[in-house]
């Protein structure tokens, strides 16, 4: 099999194995990606006349009999490929002979998987923008079912001040309608078109408009000047995995909050038998494992962006191999969030607050008590304090 880089010569398989590593599995999820922005490279290389009107019709007819083997199963990427770039020049040369290696004139592989990468962010954060809203309407949806309901408010685990399931739910639905306005802003890393930047010094001697790229597959602006282009990998990777963390952090201290109020020393909810698991050994068990999952699966969001800031750390410019390593951890990261989001809204539309089992400390409209003091009396508020300290201290 010749890859895109073979110059005759023999790779030795451990070393094939090593170098490629998880990348031609992890190349699936960015195949159709990679076809639009070949569509849009084999486009442009015609209208600078690289590349002529019949060539053009076909290369654009294999590609997409081959977006459409892709999407049916008909191939996939293997070790012996290296990586989707080289698949897919060999599904194209295969189909149409030489005229399929003609497409990679005016790019490298470092701009192509960029590229096409770069549109899978963006679908992605489309994604996890409409999974962050999906949680907090169901939110919504749980403070409805419980109008006017009180629940204790705490600090430092102990009762404080009055609240309800309406502004608890409320707090988390508004963080989570604060992620989706993150992640738009998150999204402007990505929005950027590397095509012409080819291995990270451009396209010299080719006449190739990358204006015509960009506005081919939707990017704001072209990435300027070429040599930004590879120091910026990994940042809007990073980025997204930054705004992920912090909205599985909200995610992660709702589960934290139901699982306190499932146990049977608060009882403040109930959930439906089919969010709950059993134990091997206590037959009366109802575990809410989803909940203890998404806890744990915060963790493991902050991991991802770790390192994704690791591998990107103290690189020389130019491009490195290291920045291979960036698709496990992204990948990994945009998963658990997409999954989570997903499954969030199931288990609060199934939930249940217990009003018979939400009882108020007597203590817990202390503060309401100084402040109306404060109203009534005209005296400062620390003499107010005291004072309704001292009375509680009474009883």
């Amino acid at each position: 099999m010749s890859r895109l880089w073979d110059k005759g010569k023999p790779l030795d398989q451990a070393v094939l194995e090593y170098t490629a590593g998880e990348d031609f599995a992890l190349d699936e999820r960015l195949v159709s990606y990679d076809i639009q922005a070949s569509l849009a490279h084999a486009q442009s290389l015609h209208t600078a006349g690289l590349l002529s009107a019949a060539d053009l019709a076909t290369l654009t007819s294999a590609l997409d009999e081959v977006a459409a083997a892709h999407e049916k199963g008909a191939w996939q990427i293997t070790l012996q490929d290296e990586d989707g770039q080289t698949a897919l020049e060999a599904q194209l040369t295969e189909r149409v002979g030489p005229i399929g290696g003609r497409i990679h004139l005016g790019r490298s592989r470092n701009d192509q998987v960029l590229t096409a990468l770069r549109l899978y962010l963006k679908d992605a954060n489309r994604d996890l923008t409409r999974g962050a809203e999906a949680v907090a309407t169901a939110l919504d949806r749980l403070a409805a079912r419980h109008p006017k309901l009180v629940l204790p408010g705490y600090t430092h685990m102990q009762q404080a001040m009055p609240s309800s399931v309406d502004l608890w739910a409320g707090g988390f639905a508004s963080e989570f309608r604060d992620n989706t306005s993150r992640l738009a802003q998150a999204i402007g890393r990505a929005d950027k078109n590397p095509l012409g930047s080819a291995a990270g010094y451009g396209t010299p001697g080719l006449p190739l408009n990358r204006d015509d790229t960009k506005q081919r597959l939707g990017f704001a602006v072209n990435h300027e000047p070429v040599t930004a282009v590879q120091l910026s990998r990994g940042k809007a990777e990073a980025q997204l995995l930054f705004e992920i963390a912090l909205m599985m952090t909200d995610a992660g201290r709702l589960a934290a909050d139901l699982l306190l109020f499932y146990t049977q020393e608060f009882a403040f909810i109930t959930l439906p038998d089919h969010f709950t698991t059993g134990s091997s050994i206590m037959p009366q068990k109802r575990n809410p494992d989803v909940f203890e999952l998404i806890r744990g699966r915060s963790s493991s969001a902050h991991a991802c962006l770790s390192e994704v800031l690791g591998i990107i750390a103290k690189l020389p410019s130019g491009y490195q191999r290291d920045l291979q390593l960036i698709k496990v951890p992204l990948f990994r990261g945009i998963d658990l969030a997409l999954q989570t989001l997903q499954i969030l809204p199931m288990a609060l539309d199934g939930l249940q607050f217990r009003p018979e089992n939400l009882h108020l400390d007597p203590a817990i409209h202390a503060a309401e008590r100084a402040n109306r003091l404060v109203v009534e009396k005209g005296i400062p508020f620390r003499d107010a304090y005291r004072q309704v300290a001292a009375d509680l201290l009474k009883k």
